[in-house]
């Protein structure tokens, strides 16, 4: 028989953005959702001078391990795309994001940033891992891992205890909150999540395990079939396909 209604799945326990591409994390309550993902979400980016011309130009984790430890904000949270942006740096020194001694400081050989208002996504717009995910590639590990390692904007507790839940949700629409989400694919895993984002140390065989148990695969990413607002505890829904 075909659902004629939308299927509980899960609820939300965790909602981040990150207002400059590979910076750290911004912790959200309740956030907007337009076509171009969260509000504020990876509007800036640092570019590098020697990979202008290259199909990946942007300073990343990869790059300098510490780049999360880097924490922007927002003059005015609740206005994102129309605040100031500062980012304090590790030595708690606040800098505007445009000045030009933070893209010396982050990439001594020469770097620029830029502002995208529809964000500087790789792919989609939306990232979305499950607890049970995380938990269950811990246990392959024998470690704990931190959630920020993997960078989602969603973090769901999923209400069926099996491994790797979202991968099931490829292809279907989301309801979360007012959201409507489509999950078009799962996501495809680089070097960033063998950096430890409190201690920046590497851990490759992480990756390593992605790659030969998961083909390369973590979590899920989406894109915005109906803007709205989600909030932590909002439910997570399938709804039904025809």
């Amino acid at each position: 028989m075909i659902p004629t209604k939308n299927r509980h799945v899960g609820r939300v326990v965790g909602l981040w953005r990150y207002p400059v591409k590979s910076m750290g994390a911004e912790a959200l309550e309740h956030v907007d959702v337009s076509w171009f993902g969260f509000a504020g979400d990876r509007r800036w980016a640092f570019v590098r001078n020697e990979a202008i011309s290259s199909d990946f130009p942007w300073l990343t984790i990869r790059e300098r391990h510490d780049m999360a430890h880097y924490l922007p904000s927002f003059a005015d949270p609740s206005r994102p795309d129309k605040s100031p942006t500062t980012v304090r740096t590790p030595s708690g020194t606040v800098m505007d994001i445009t000045d030009e001694s933070l893209s010396a400081e982050l990439h001594p050989r020469g770097a620029r940033v830029i502002r995208q208002n529809r964000g500087v996504f790789d792919t989609f717009p939306l990232s979305l891992i499950t607890t049970q995910t995380i938990a269950k590639l811990g246990e392959a590990l024998e470690a704990k891992l931190d959630v920020q390692r993997f960078r989602p904007n969603f973090l769901v507790e999923a209400s069926e205890d099996i491994p790797f839940p979202e991968d099931g949700w490829v292809s279907c629409v989301l309801r979360i909150g007012d959201l409507r989400m489509r999950v078009d694919k799962r996501d495809s895993r680089c070097a960033v999540i063998t950096v430890n984002p409190v201690t920046t140390k590497r851990d490759t065989n992480i990756l390593r395990t992605v790659v030969d148990e998961r083909q390369g695969c973590l979590g899920v990413y989406g894109t915005v079939v109906e803007p709205g607002r989600v909030a932590l505890d909002d439910n997570v829904t399938v709804e039904p396909t025809y």
